[in-house]
């Protein structure tokens, strides 16, 4: 049973639209509050998108999601998890980005889960472009490389955009495997579709032993087995789970900087993370939730009900 100062409020005692918007109604507790020490899963903001490519908006993912997340209650509906009685969890607040300088950023990133990873709490981040996963990872795999499974409908493997610019949201899974944060042989990435610029992403993943499973083979061959097969890739070792919204058709999640059609619908986006509960999972993410291009809030929600989904198999 977790302490009670780390329950979130209930709708029964304060309405969800009232009080001050934190994840999932959890206490704030700041990296250098004297209750850090009681945290196990810490959730973050990391609102910043300076990576982006094409259509911006992520940086303002973090606080919708905050918003939204008010909806979440303290039982799993369908598992019957209650997490927030399994583990104290609280709400870390955000780090502080440079939106003028994408590197500086990126270091203070680190410098905030480095200190996360020393405190033993088990990060829940919001973004945030795709990119905010490297300095995370950075963080996290600061001692031994990690395994990852990753859904998306983008491999994010690519070396570099116009001209040589080595770091967007489209190339932070081949920095981490180029920098030793991820064992690439225990990688699964689900979901992979859309139009392509030319095999440059899929050659590397094959050269260095990533598994990458199309959305062509995840409908055919359904979530079950997939799910079973991504989660031998891993076994038992410490696992990183990073899920960009755009893994879900564009139909359910419009609000993201790069949709592509022919994706999973809004409830097999909640069965994948389900399959994860005998997963070792060190860190999550959702990122690429972008409000201005969803202002009904629809995308917002399902990406805090897909972080419920992740933080209640964090807690098993």
């Amino acid at each position: 049973m977790s302490d009670k100062y780390f329950q979130p409020v209930s709708g029964f005692d304060l309405p969800r639209f009232a009080g001050v918007a934190t994840f999932m109604r959890l206490p704030h507790v700041a990296l250098n509050d004297p209750k850090i020490k009681k945290v196990k899963i810490g959730l973050v903001g990391v609102p910043w998108d300076s990576g982006t490519t094409n259509r911006p908006g992520p940086r303002h993912g973090p606080r919708q999601l905050r918003d939204m997340s008010t909806m979440m209650r303290a039982q799993n509906g369908a598992t019957g998890v209650r997490p927030f009685e399994v583990a104290n969890c609280a709400d870390l607040g955000d780090v502080a980005p440079n939106p003028a300088d994408l590197m500086d950023t990126m270091a203070r990133v680190t410098s905030f889960y480095e200190e996360v990873k020393t405190a033993g709490i088990h990060p829940l981040t919001a973004g945030g472009d795709h990119l905010t996963s490297l300095p995370v990872l950075r963080a996290l795999a600061k001692d031994a490389p990690l395994s990852m499974i990753h859904f998306d409908s983008h491999t994010d493997l690519f070396d570099s955009y116009f001209g040589g610019t080595k770091y967007t949201h489209g190339t932070p899974f081949r920095r981490a495997v180029e920098e030793g944060l991820l064992d690439p042989r225990k990688v699964v990435q689900i979901g992979i579709r859309g139009t392509t610029y030319d095999n440059e992403d899929r050659d590397f993943a094959d050269s260095v032993g990533i598994r990458v499973i199309p959305i062509e083979e995840f409908h055919a061959r359904g979530v079950d087995d997939v799910m079973q097969e991504a989660c031998e890739i891993v076994g038992e070792s410490e696992t990183y789970i990073s899920y960009d919204i755009d893994f879900v058709d564009p139909t359910f999640a419009p609000g993201t900087g790069t949709p592509e059609i022919g994706g999973p619908n809004s409830y097999q986006a909640i069965q994948v993370v389900r399959a994860l509960d005998k997963v070792n999972i060190i860190g999550a993410d959702l990122v690429e939730v972008s409000p201005p291009f969803d202002q009904s809030g629809g995308t917002a929600f399902l990406g805090a009900s897909i972080m419920f989904e992740l933080l209640c198999v964090m807690v098993l």
